[in-house]
């Protein structure tokens, strides 16, 4: 039996007679370049030409083949530039230019600060389309990692430990050395020459840690990493260790779009919810919002700032450490009118102090007073003044939260649903787990353009290109 066969390479082919010819109606890049057209690109860099000198490139033409490319998972400038030459969708979208990638790179370098607003623009369509409920976001932080190696992270810790590993190697070696003077033959491991060298090399090493531990005690940072600045050496899954950026996203429960982000180099998430709950609002022009986020976030001036700031949020609490599980701080009960504890063995804890704690709050300490009688002492505290119980004093605040979350168990229930999803598409189907770019700012600007990327590949899903389109107008 035959096979289909293919054309002969030879043959003439009348192609169409124009390139618009072979893009569909429905295809993505109508609606790029729809929506680059619409903005007004004035304060980037050559938004403005001059009436001498070499014409630069447009900077449409360069983001528009940049938004094409973190929507089709290419986000290198070289394999940006290998495209022009090869893809008719590239040919349409930028009428065939072919920048090389030195001006493909420089333009996301140079308008860093600007290309957030795109993202910005691009919300504001969103809200037109009524995509966004505006009622409830879920927040969360992942990480991605950044460029630089794990090697060439440093804390304290690790310096602490490589400074002691080599002084252990010097030590080995010099006592090499003394063995070698002492014996007049015989077959020696190293000669003279090559272990001076090596304890010379390690001492070079040596000062090396000690500068950089000398600046790191002089930053007041807890690590330094030395191809990257400004990322981290953060707790990924699984209990690894890895150089990251740690992104906050603000997702609407409505189509889980992104509504706002916020690139970090904080290794926890302990101080972020005010911060990026607040820009959504913002973003979103709403009143009041109610948030979503997981116990990563429990931070009680942070919960105080989101009431404060019209955000009502439900963050789940975190199990209390104790010498029992019966006897930790949850399972004692707080009356108002007598400002008192009670324990679990109905004994009263009296106020009996304020203090203030490490980030300067206030705390109001009860003491249990026949805590030495009890029976159950062993179980509760070692201490022999009895047990302790600190109070916040705005931990009414938390008290309510508590009694919501327990109330709204439904609604609790939606975050993982809202927000997850968000980072498994950018991760796993857009391949942007990583970082190209290095600092903040470039890394903010690296992220603009995923999450646009992901915002219109969910709003094309849902409305189609045709009205993505008019909608632009």
């Amino acid at each position: 039996m035959a096979y289909v066969k293919g054309k002969n390479r030879n043959q003439i082919t009348l192609f169409p007679e124009v390139i618009d010819d072979y893009i569909t109606e429905e295809n993505q890049v109508r609606f790029i370049d729809a929506f680059v057209e619409s903005l007004n690109l004035i304060n980037f860099k050559y938004g403005q030409t001059k009436y001498s000198g070499r014409p630069p490139y447009n900077p449409k033409d360069l983001l528009k083949l940049y938004i094409y490319g973190y929507l089709n998972n290419i986000r290198s400038s070289r394999k940006l530039e290998k495209e022009t030459h090869r893809n008719i969708e590239v040919f349409w979208l930028i009428q065939k230019l072919q920048p090389d990638h030195k001006t493909i790179s420089n333009f996301r370098q140079d308008n860093k600060k600007l290309i957030k607003q795109v993202f910005k623009k691009f919300t504001v369509i969103c809200k037109n389309l009524e995509l966004f409920g505006g009622e409830l976001i879920a927040v969360d932080g992942s990480k991605f990692e950044a460029v630089n190696s794990n090697n060439r992270a440093f804390t304290k810790t690790k310096l602490q430990e490589k400074i002691k590993e080599i002084e252990k190697y010097i030590d080995e070696y010099f006592e090499e050395l003394d063995k070698n003077d002492d014996e007049e033959s015989g077959i020696k491991d190293f000669t003279k020459k090559e272990l001076k060298e090596e304890i010379n090399s390690l001492q070079k090493r040596k000062e090396e840690y000690e500068k950089l531990q000398e600046q790191l005690e002089n930053s007041g940072n807890t690590q330094i990493c030395l191809t990257d600045s400004d990322s981290r050496l953060m707790r990924t899954g699984h209990n690894g260790k890895d150089v990251c950026y740690n992104v906050q996203v603000a997702a609407d429960e409505k189509h889980n779009l992104i509504v706002d982000y916020e690139v970090t180099n904080h290794e926890n998430d302990l101080n972020e919810l005010s911060n990026i709950s607040i820009k959504a609002k913002e973003t979103l022009e709403v009143e009041e919002i109610e948030t979503l986020a997981d116990v990563g976030y429990y931070n009680g001036k942070e919960i105080k700032k989101c009431f404060e700031n019209g955000i009502t949020p439900y963050v789940s609490k975190p199990k209390s450490s104790g010498t029992d599980k019966e006897f930790n701080k949850s399972k004692f009960k707080y009356d108002s009118e007598k400002d008192v504890y009670v324990c679990p063995n109905d004994s009263e804890l009296k106020f009996k102090k304020k203090k203030k704690g490490k980030n300067g709050e206030i705390y109001k300490v009860y003491r249990g007073k026949n805590c030495n009688q009890c029976k159950l002492k062993e179980k509760c505290t070692k201490s022999k003044t009895g047990r302790e119980v600190r109070r916040w004093e705005h931990e009414e605040i938390l008290d309510e939260m508590a009694k919501r979350y327990e109330l709204n168990k439904e609604k609790t229930k939606k975050r993982k649903h809202i927000i997850e999803p968000v980072f498994g598409c950018l991760k796993r189907n857009f391949n942007q787990g990583y970082m190209l770019l290095k600092g903040i700012p470039e890394v903010s600007a690296e992220f603009s353009l995923s999450a646009l990327a992901y915002n219109i590949k969910r709003v094309e899903n849902i409305v189609g290109i045709k009205k993505l389109i008019k909608a632009t107008v």
